[in-house]
């Protein structure tokens, strides 16, 4: 009997763990599918339907849309984003707190959209990113897209390193 419950206790703690995983990978890795979707064969650009913070300590958002142009592939775990700018250290964003990533299969023509959401920071504070670009690569894919940020500097949490900044789940756009 004694066995047996451990045997449990070994299986119920090994799957809190993998469950606790976090959703998805947030690093990039190929995916296990080998059908990721790659930035080339899937366009990448933010969309018209961004909200830009407009003032130190608002928070804005900014809409990355992708419409698959190739064949079939599918988008597994968070996308990875890194903001750069001009001189200064690079930061990699995370995923939003409590998102969970979701396995989506683009079909060519299908598009999906994911939201970076920011913290305004003040112009010339020293914790804040002086962000100049973004550079989106998909899960599956070493390829990413550099995207222009012109929506003013990033609030820090630390410092420039710990941006006040996140990445969300990708959505299926269209109907």
């Amino acid at each position: 009997m004694r066995a047996i419950r451990l045997t449990v206790t070994a299986l119920t703690a090994a799957l809190a763990l993998t469950a606790c995983g976090g959703g998805g990978s947030n690093d990039g890795a190929k995916s296990k599918s080998g059908s990721g979707c790659a930035v080339g064969k899937v366009s990448v650009q933010a969309a018209s339907s961004t909200s830009e913070a407009p003032a130190a300590g608002d928070t804005g958002q900014v809409v990355i849309s992708m419409t698959n142009q190739s064949a079939p592939c599918t988008l597994d775990g968070f996308p990875h984003v890194k903001v750069e700018q001009t001189g200064g250290p690079s930061a990699v964003l995370k995923p939003q707190q409590g998102a969970r990533a979701q396995k989506l299969k683009l079909a060519k023509g299908d598009s999906a959209t994911f939201t970076v959401t920011y913290v305004r920071g003040a112009d010339g504070d020293a914790k804040s990113l002086k962000a100049a670009s973004m550079a989106v690569t998909l899960p599956g894919s070493d390829t990413a897209q550099v995207i222009p940020w012109k929506y003013g500097p990033i609030a820090g949490r630390t410092g420039q390193s710990d941006p006040n900044a996140s990445v969300g789940t990708f959505q299926q756009a269209g109907d």
